[in-house]
């Protein structure tokens, strides 16, 4: 009996809307027989050209309906598709294709000149390239419209169950990133979770903006034709979306956001990292009319193993003061907080956040001593520092390495930023700790202000010192007029800022 399966969601999609639109890509529709077709036609061009079992896909490319079918061709093919952060440096993305060594390696038009360092593999043998836009492709590329109209559909693969699905790399230094290995269970146990608190159906309109090498994005893709909905690639009509904290501030301070018409626009998930409550609060006031839910979890657990809903955020539920935390349990997910040696810890009490579940990946690919690590004694071990309280609501603290110790006390950073963000001045702010000779470490602040707004060093810490400990408020604040180092998946990357403070930065 087959497990759980991806491209099963696509078969199903064409037996109940087969006329139905599955992709807008601005002035570009298709309807879910025509994207299965596509797909399918693209899965018999991956094996004509070598793909077998497991073989792996890299892409590199901008959103579009072809990136869309190309994951779905992949695993439809039989194989593992890898979507790379175009973002990296030319070195951390070579460093990562040769670790997947792929079969096939699929660039956008804006990413064709990748093809120097990535045509060809460690040993300098020729690697297949296609070229993923419309028209001619250049000199030894693929076109990828001729590959569609070349090839006859192919039938399914059929991967399924822990067969790997993609292969996605977590953010760092090429030595640091890891590829995290998830199946197809993984995904199908993530959409179980995250569809029914977003109310998600075949009236569902999602607009992918994220990048698709990111697991919250790559996992809506697939929750996404799990419903038979809509995958939008432009905002025409959108009925959910999914946001980061940054993106929450870029859209507030968006002047036309008073203007726009949002009515389409039911749910709004977010995650990633750390919210808040203050930008959480201005956002809801200014989209009164839209659900808001929260997940956490991380790439490898596909990633969602908490939920704060949108009931969690209607203002009587919002007033408990549950709004700093990362929710309850998700549906299929055991959670739970540990000490040092992995032991249970009590309701109230601050350990490492810990996760088991058919959500947690299947390991690091080709880092078995990582993967043994990481899933000690049948637990995803997060490196987050979290308790629970009463209700079983999670609340997440800090990174493990992340936390400040400071004169012998410990410090959340997540703790000062919140405080930190409740001044009206404050646009963005990160709390890291600072090398000082008497205490270890001191609590410093990076802080980008609203546009027009001013506030100086003192009065922020005054303003920490109304709220939270004395102990725990910044020594010294930062206040930058550039912008906040960010991410792929527009995390703010506290290792740049760190490596700025001791002068290693840019």
């Amino acid at each position: 009996m087959r497990g759980f399966s991806l491209t099963q969601a696509i078969r199903r999609a064409v037996a109940i809307r087969p006329e139905t639109v599955a992709v807008i890509d601005g002035d570009q529709a298709f309807s879910w027989r025509v994207f299965a077709d596509r797909v399918a036609r693209l899965a018999a061009a991956f094996k004509d050209l070598g793909v077998g079992p497991g073989d792996r896909i890299v892409l590199v490319a901008l959103n579009s309906h072809r990136t869309l079918e190309a994951f779905y061709g992949a695993m439809q093919a039989g194989g593992v598709i890898v979507p790379l952060n175009h973002r990296l440096g030319l070195g951390e993305i070579a460093a990562q294709a040769d670790d997947c060594a792929p079969t096939v390696v699929i660039l956008g038009p804006e990413f064709a000149s990748l093809a120097d360092v990535l045509g060809k593999d460690p040993s300098g043998n020729a690697r297949v390239l296609i070229h993923c836009a419309s028209g001619p492709a250049p000199a030894g590329f693929h076109a990828y419209e001729d590959l569609l109209a070349e090839h006859e559909p192919a039938d399914d693969a059929g991967r399924s169950g822990d067969d790997l699905a993609c292969l996605l790399y977590t953010s760092g230094t090429t030595s640091a990133a890891k590829g995290v290995m998830l199946s197809h269970a993984n995904f199908c146990a993530n959409t179980a979770n995250v569809v029914p608190e977003l109310a998600m159906d075949e009236t569902t309109v999602h607009l992918h903006h994220g990048p698709l090498f990111h697991v919250a994005s790559a996992a809506r893709l697939f929750s996404t034709t799990h419903v038979a909905g809509t995958h939008v690639i432009l905002p025409t009509g959108v009925t959910h979306a999914t946001f980061v904290p940054t993106m929450f501030r870029m859209m507030l301070d968006e002047p036309s956001l008073r203007t726009t018409d949002l009515s389409s626009l039911r749910y709004v998930s977010y995650g990633s990292a750390a919210m808040p409550e203050p930008l959480l609060r201005e956002f809801m006031a200014a989209l009164p009319g839209t659900r808001l839910l929260q997940s956490y979890g991380m790439t490898e657990l596909s990633p969602v193993v908490t939920i704060l809903g949108w009931r969690d955020h209607l203002p009587d539920a919002a007033d408990s003061g549950r709004l700093r935390s990362a929710g309850r349990p998700a549906m299929l997910a055991e959670v739970a907080v540990v000490d040092p040696a992995d032991r249970p810890l009590p309701t109230g009490s601050h350990g490492e956040i810990v996760a088991s579940g058919p959500m947690v990946m299947q390991g690091y690919w080709n880092r078995p001593d990582l993967t043994a690590e990481a899933l000690r004694g049948g637990w995803m071990h997060t490196g987050d520092i979290g308790y629970f309280d009463e209700a079983g609501y999670l609340y997440v603290v800090d990174r493990l390495k992340d936390m400040i110790i400071t004169g012998g006390e410990n410090v959340w950073s997540q703790e000062v930023e919140n405080a930190l963000a409740s001044h009206p001045a404050v646009a963005q702010c990160a709390v890291i700790g600072k090398p000082d000779p008497h205490w270890g470490e001191a609590v410093h602040a990076v802080v980008n202000l609203r546009e027009g707004m001013a506030a100086s060093e003192s009065e922020l810490i005054a303003h920490c010192r109304s709220l939270i400990a004395h102990y725990k408020c910044p020594r010294s604040v930062d206040i930058r007029d550039r912008p906040m180092p960010l991410s792929g998946a527009n995390k703010i990357l506290k290792s740049e800022l760190r490596a700025e403070l001791e002068g290693r930065g840019s």
